[in-house]
């Protein structure tokens, strides 16, 4: 894709019923390349897990703590800002490149020359080491993010999320046979840093696009400004994301972070594979609605609801089997992380429901906001982080769920409060959705503990039967509750149609992925998902 014209301007726009079939194309994309990375990365879990000790994973989660933090600089920010902006140009995107990789390079300076301080923080000399390994993957990160954020503006997912599976499979790849090869944590460093350089490789080959000399003016100054709020914001919602790491790996040691980083990766496995690989369809197609007050409710709401009723599903399901799940996957050595797991279970569901709050923020251009309740999240969820300490790993990941159940209904109070959204919409999509998991987790269980052969069935045969059986009885007890408190069919209906658009049955209802056209006016956008109810998801 070459993502301007001749004169400069951002080329590929579309417009009406266009741009409806390419953000829901563009979830229904991003979703399944997400699950086709999952998979690749699971075989290669399975594997590692093997051949690799907890404390292999534990040093590298002690690096990445903080490398990853450094690394999403610009990608948390400058890609936000391409997204929303109205009006863009070559010459302010040169701009923005050319901030971006200068800042990423002086972040991948400072941060290898701070793996000493590092080692004597966790007491561990090989993180001294990894430190260095792991700045790689910062530089080449900021090498990207513009060219990535052009095709995600240009509503071009499909590249994005080939150029995604094919950088998880060359990880993997790498990881696995320097495994086997007996490097120990230097596999894992390895697969980061070729993840990275593969993605970089196919973002510049994927966006034909060079940077120019940076250029005075062009608006550079407020693109900036929104993007720092932006980061700002990831920056004290990962510090609260990744205190756990900090605190687990500080009180106890190596091997209980490997547990507890295990059990934390299940946990968030959901907002992964549902909300982060489509929180750019939604914030290009709500933003592009933002003037029009009518729509943009409806279809966040839309997207709200389907959060909502595969969101709660999930993570109930995960909550009964997740311990069953982890004895599959990574053997039975690993019996703590299912232990750990039983108390991150109860907020998974409301996890997801709550990501999507951020989609207010960035759609009506409030990043500033967006940061201020940032900081009120990483304070209380730190406070939560301190008190559960004393019951270590498992009291931390009971935080964690007492967290999300907290925030919820202030969350989205104070996001919806510039466009007077207000909570009760909120509510009313999403408690049908809520009961219904607990009918159907509550009656699951009671039906499951008359079985006890299937409970006392021991070893990997018994883990796979339970989580078959409670799986299947789990999903149709949930849809029968669903379609129950709704008094009707109608959200199974409209799940399915939007399956169906997502991968049309009919050649002729395939949407092109994007077609150069001149942009119009913003009010032209207005036709966008107006034709008929759609639904969107995203991260928060």
């Amino acid at each position: 894709m070459r993502p301007f014209n001749e004169s400069g301007a951002f080329a590929p726009v579309a417009e009406g019923r266009e741009l409806r079939q390419l953000a829901i194309r563009g979830a229904g994309v991003s979703v399944f390349s997400q699950g086709m990375a999952f998979a690749v990365q699971l075989i290669a879990t399975v594997v590692l897990a093997r051949i690799l000790v907890p404390s292999d994973f534990g040093v590298v989660a002690m690096v990445t703590t903080f490398s990853l933090l450094l690394m999403s600089f610009g990608l948390n920010g400058f890609t936000e800002a391409i997204l929303q902006r109205d009006d863009l140009d070559s010459s302010l995107a040169s701009n923005l490149f050319w901030a971006n990789l200068s800042m990423g390079s002086l972040l991948t300076v400072a941060f290898a020359l701070s793996g000493p301080l590092l080692a004597r923080f966790f007491g561990n000399p090989h993180v001294a080491r990894v430190t260095v390994g792991m700045s790689a993957t910062i530089f080449l990160s900021s090498s990207s993010v513009l060219h990535l954020a052009l095709l995600k503006r240009a509503m071009r997912f499909t590249a994005v999320s080939v150029n995604a599976v094919v950088a998880q499979g060359v990880s993997v790849f790498v990881s696995v046979v320097l495994g086997l090869a007996g490097w120990g944590y230097w596999a894992l460093v390895a697969g980061c840093v070729a993840l990275q350089l593969s993605a970089t490789i196919g973002a510049w080959i994927m966006c034909r696009w060079t940077p120019s000399l940076p250029r005075m003016g062009c608006g550079t100054g407020s693109m900036v400004r929104f993007a720092m709020n932006v980061y700002s914001h990831f920056i004290v919602n990962y510090s609260a994301m990744n205190l756990d790491n900090l605190l687990v790996g500080w009180r106890f040691n190596a091997q209980a972070l490997g547990f507890y980083k295990k059990a934390f990766d299940l946990f968030f496995l959901p907002a992964n594979q549902l909300l982060s690989p489509v929180g750019a369809v939604a914030v290009s197609a709500l933003s592009r609605l933002k003037h029009d007050s009518v729509q943009y409710r409806r279809h966040f709401l839309s997207g709200l609801s389907v959060v909502a009723f595969v969101g709660m599903a999930v993570g109930a399901d995960l909550a009964l089997v997740g311990h069953d799940l982890i004895r599959l996957i990574l053997g039975p050595g690993w019996g703590e992380t299912g232990r750990i797991f039983r108390f991150f279970g109860p907020g998974i569901g409301l996890m997801l429901i709550y990501g999507t709050h951020g989609w207010l923020h960035l759609s009506i251009g409030k990043a500033d906001r967006w940061f201020r309740w940032g900081i009120i999240e990483l304070a209380v969820t730190s406070l939560l982080f301190v008190l559960a300490l004393r019951w270590g790993p498992v009291g931390i990941a009971g935080a964690w769920t007492a967290s999300f159940w907290i925030l919820l209904i202030p969350a989205f109070w104070y996001a919806g409060r510039p466009i007077e959204f207000g909570v009760a919409p909120v509510l009313g999509v999403v408690w049908r959705y809520f009961l219904a998991s607990l009918l159907a987790a509550g009656a699951s269980v009671e039906i499951v503990q008359r079985i006890p052969s299937l409970l006392n069935a021991a070893g990997s045969p018994g883990a796979a039967s339970r989580l078959a059986l409670i799986s299947t009885l789990f999903t149709a007890l949930y849809l029968a509750s669903v379609s129950l408190l709704h008094g009707g069919f109608a959200p199974l209906r409209r799940f399915a149609q939007m399956v169906q658009e997502i991968v049309p049955w009919r050649r002729n209802s395939s949407p092109r992925e994007a077609v150069p056209v001149t942009a119009g006016p913003v009010a032209r956008t207005r036709l966008v998902l107006a034709e008929q109810e759609t639904t969107l998801t995203s991260k928060g």
